[in-house]
């Protein structure tokens, strides 16, 4: 399979991959999975960032954009009388497992540390060692055009987090921000804080419009 440009996906869809791959791996026996399965999948409660409440219909229609992407469908090789999902994100970018495992986490979970990450894909790909999961994660950052990328230190915090690009560069890591100030309890973001943040998203607006600009260089 070859992809033909950037791919941009939207929360949904980043959602219902996410889950694809996820019961792929933990729950092979229930995979692929059927549109009342695959719905449950992406509305757990655990493991899930944002929780989403999404209906069957709006599911479909993921599951139609993620065909025209090539990206996940119809099983091809189900039988059986209730249609069935899967994803082809193997066959897009032939992950190992330990790249597989991280952007499935990515993906349900947005941007973390390689320490959240570590615990997190656990049931998926086992990382002994932190250096693991940033082999891992650099293995995603080269590639062309990259799929992931370091997010700049947030203040007061000790470790850089990292996000996946495959909903768009600016986007995703800019809501992140964003959502992460939206969750503080009120009254505790000081003028000071939130001065310190609005720099922080633009000096992540500069890094990221460039690599957006290099993306498109590349599918020029």
């Amino acid at each position: 399979m070859t992809l033909t440009g950037p791919i941009v996906l939207s929360p949904a869809q980043a959602r219902v991959l996410g889950a694809l791959m996820e019961k792929e791996t933990t729950t092979p026996e229930y995979y692929p999975l059927s549109l009342n399965a695959l719905v449950n999948a992406c509305n757990q409660r655990s493991n899930r960032e944002p929780v989403m409440n999404l209906d069957e219909d709006e599911v479909r229609l993921t599951l139609r954009g993620l065909e025209d992407k090539q990206l996940a469908g119809r099983a091809r090789s189900a039988d059986g009388r209730v249609t069935k999902y899967e994803h082809w994100l193997g066959e897009a970018f032939n992950f190992t497992r330990a790249e597989a495992a991280l952007i499935c986490v990515l993906l349900l979970r947005g941007p973390q540390t390689p320490g959240e990450l570590r615990g997190r894909t656990e049931r998926m790909h086992r990382f002994d060692e932190i250096a693991e999961v940033l082999a891992g994660l650099q293995k995603l950052m080269e590639r062309e055009p990259p799929l992931a990328a370091m997010l700049p230190r947030q203040p007061g915090t000790k470790e850089s987090r990292y996000a996946h690009l495959l909903a768009g560069p600016v986007e995703s890591a800019v809501a992140a921000l964003a959502q992460e100030a939206a969750s503080a309890p009120d009254g505790s973001a000081s003028d000071e804080r939130l001065a310190r943040l609005e720099a922080t998203v633009a000096e992540l607006r500069q890094e990221l419009n460039a690599l957006r600009q290099k993306i498109d260089d590349l599918f020029a």
